[in-house]
């Protein structure tokens, strides 16, 4: 298990992956050139103290070890970040959550597409009316 060692690699997950959420989790996963997968761990001060924080990565890091490493796929980002109840939700609701949330990213990764999100769906932008339209009113 090989960790993201940097802020541009959480930044990749968040802007061109996929989300996830699970019990006391969300998971971000996208896709790279490698022969390898990573993890990136992250606790923000809104989920408590800074020995709540830990805890809660601490519990992450022992699921990704446990329920993560069996389903990773090289070639894949992960980003495990935490929510207000990590640190003390039930430890299997948390394992069963993580691995159905890895099983929906891989197949919506694999199939390309989010089915959140509408195929046909019109993008909500407002025409910007041109300046001579304006000037012959």
């Amino acid at each position: 298990m090989k960790i993201i060692p940097s802020r541009a690699g959480f930044l990749a997950a968040r802007s061109k992956g996929e989300k996830a959420l699970a019990r006391g989790l969300v998971i971000q996963a996208v896709t790279r050139d490698s022969d390898e997968w990573r993890i990136g761990l992250t606790a923000t001060k809104k989920i408590g103290n800074a020995v709540t924080r830990n805890r809660a990565r601490r519990r992450m890091r022992a699921l990704a070890r446990d329920h993560l490493s069996p389903l990773a796929k090289n070639g894949m980002d992960y980003v495990l970040i935490a929510r207000h109840d990590t640190a003390t939700a039930n430890w299997q609701d948390m394992a069963k959550g993580l691995q159905k949330a890895i099983r929906y990213l891989h197949r919506t990764i694999a199939n390309g597409t989010n089915p959140n999100v509408k195929p046909d769906a019109k993008p909500n932008i407002k025409p910007i009316a041109d300046s001579q339209s304006q000037d012959q009113s």
